[in-house]
């Protein structure tokens, strides 16, 4: 097995004319939030709609909080953005008297969720008949046409953060953009992660028969790049293929593979060690196992143990299986972090 830099390819650099990330088989990553909020300020600011004796305009952005990155791993672009908006606006009727002021509020800007199913929702300062029509009109047409003005920006995200991600290969002058692949992290994506389960494990107060399990695996990365797949939520995200949620703290909660394991981080050393309360769903109410990863970096891989104890005694081999395919393998297919079944 060759050491890093060392006979294979994916270590090394000088086939490539910057000396950087061989065929675009690293994980790299970019910051987009600030782009990213100077193009929805641009998008949004001012943005005019008019239509059927009804004129209405964006006046402000007052509120833009969230992220925005693109991730790059084999030639494939991975984008996760989360942005909670707040709009002013202000319209009146064509020959109406008064100026209608209110909000709109967006949310849940996400990867997670299509742009036709974003949340917004529109309220005004005011009462009177006339004050009605023009929120009504902004909540038929106006939410329509910021749609398209949110679907721009996600399109234009894509385009200027392919452009750094994908480099050329050997011997290529520059990226076509017909060979970049494009997706988004797979929080719409169902997979299933349900182990046979039998009714007794849904009963409460009975007494439980319980193994442990203990695992190896060898990956082909450095341990910092394994501790981060599992603690940063756009690998989980991209390794998974499922919607994530994580707080990467002590006590800090989890939820992945949309809500089947849950559990709490309950110790963290960066590029050594993790340790989790970690359930699925199908298992008895309230029972959590304890599942530690020790991490180990070698010569020319990185050594990881799995330890898990209080597994459910009828689950065991069914836990082992998908530790093996939902996390080991698709880890090292997901980051390249060596061979999979």
């Amino acid at each position: 097995m060759a050491k890093w830099g060392e006979g294979d390819p994916r270590w090394i650099v000088e086939e490539r004319p910057d000396a950087t990330n061989v065929n675009n088989w690293h994980w790299t990553e970019k910051n987009a939030g600030p782009w990213s909020k100077d193009r929805l300020k641009e998008l949004l600011n001012n943005l005019k709609i008019t239509q059927n004796g009804v004129d209405c305009k964006i006046t402000e952005l007052e509120k833009l909080d969230g992220e925005a990155s693109a991730n790059n791993r084999k030639g494939k672009l991975i984008f996760f953005y989360e942005w909670d908006i707040k709009l002013k606006w202000e319209g009146k009727l064509t020959g109406g008297s008064d100026i209608v002021k209110g909000d709109i509020h967006i949310p849940n800007l996400s990867e997670e969720n299509d742009v036709s199913e974003v949340d917004m929702t529109v309220t005004i300062k005011c009462s009177g008949d006339e004050a009605q029509r023009v929120k009504a009109f902004m909540h038929n047409v106006g939410r329509n046409e910021i749609r398209k003005q949110l679907t721009e920006y996600i399109r234009s995200l894509k385009e200027e953060f392919s452009k750094g991600l994908i480099l050329p290969k050997k011997g290529e002058k520059q990226v076509k953009p017909d060979n970049v692949s494009t997706i988004t992290s797979g929080f719409n994506k169902k997979i299933n992660m349900e182990p046979v389960i039998t009714q007794e494990n849904k009963q409460i107060g009975c007494k439980l028969d319980t193994k442990s399990i203990e695992m190896s695996e060898k990956f082909q990365c450095r341990a910092e790049e394994f501790y981060n797949a599992m603690t940063r939520i756009e690998m989980v995200t991209a390794f998974t293929q499922g919607h994530v949620k994580m707080e990467v703290e002590k006590g800090g909660k989890f939820a992945l593979f949309g809500g089947n394991i849950t559990g709490e981080f309950r110790e963290l050393v960066p590029g050594k060690k993790i340790v989790q309360y970690w359930r699925y769903k199908q298992w008895p109410d309230q029972h959590f196992s304890e599942v530690t990863f020790d991490i180990n970096e070698k010569d020319d891989h990185t050594l990881v143990t799995l330890k898990q104890a209080l597994v459910p005694a009828s689950e065991v081999e069914q836990t082992k299986e998908n530790w093996r395919r939902y996390y080991f393998d698709s880890i090292k297919r997901a980051f390249g972090f060596g061979a999979f079944l």
